[in-house]
């Protein structure tokens, strides 16, 4: 195992130097340059593929995928995210449909079943490179006028700020593991049943009304989620409980 993980190491050594969709040497080749057995050499990119940072590609060879893309634990939009890493974000509508609500949707936007509501499926990509599919629920009274064309390829909480004067102020948001079937695996330009990370989020404004929700479904190759954490002030003095027989 020592010797397995080694290579493993050697192999991510390597791949620091590596662009995005650079391809690996030859499998005979690699394995004569570490000194190792084609066999332990496959066991070990196996690994590096289940861990998403190289993609095998059959008849074709291994490449790099490059660094995952983290995604912090904080309410900013998938435009705004990409921005701030340097890429060029992307969205392509694939569906928009005005139907009324059901009663699963109607709970998480506070809406009475049979309501109007609009259901927009959108493919988003960063340097045109597919990372997310995004199915946005909101009610039609909310954004009157609301077209496909305004939502391709621009920020959707920008559209809301500029034309419909709703800020979002408030998110709960969940994230799940996932697998993505065959119809979203296509799209995302990756195998069926590959993992993947479910995020259900619902966004209100100020007013404490829900307008959004959101269900998204990312690469699991190419998003890991971040967190930060803090060590609570264990020196702060701490205040002495006070019974009912204490006098204030």
């Amino acid at each position: 195992m020592t010797k397995f993980h080694s290579i493993r190491d050697l192999l991510l050594d390597r791949l620091e130097g590596m662009a995005a969709g650079e391809q690996f040497p030859p499998e005979r080749q690699l394995a004569e340059a570490l000194g190792i057995s084609r066999m332990t050499l496959r066991r070990a990119i196996d690994e590096l593929v289940a861990k998403g940072v190289v993609r095998r590609r059959h008849g074709a060879g291994v490449f790099a995928l490059g660094p995952k893309l983290d995604q912090p634990l904080a309410a900013s939009s998938f435009t705004e995210d990409m921005h701030a890493r340097g890429m060029r974000p992307g969205s392509q509508v694939l569906s928009f449909d005005e139907t009324t609500v059901g009663a699963h949707i109607g709970r998480r936007l506070h809406v009475d079943d049979g309501a109007e509501i609009i259901t927009i499926l959108r493919l988003r990509l960063a340097d045109d490179e597919p990372l997310a599919l995004e199915e946005l629920h909101i009610p039609s009274a909310l954004v009157p006028g609301l077209t496909a064309a305004d939502l391709e390829n621009s920020s959707f909480y920008e559209l809301l700020r500029e034309r419909f004067t709703i800020s979002l102020n408030h998110s709960v948001q969940t994230i799940e593991p996932a697998l993505l079937d065959a119809e979203e695996a296509k799209v995302l330009g990756v195998p069926e049943q590959s993992p993947a990370l479910l995020f259900e989020r619902t966004s209100s404004g100020a007013d404490g009304v829900p307008f959004e929700f959101v269900r998204s479904v990312y690469r699991g190759d190419r998003y890991k989620v971040r967190s930060e954490l803090t060590v609570p002030d264990r020196t702060a003095p701490t205040v002495p409980d006070r019974t009912a027989g204490d006098i204030a």
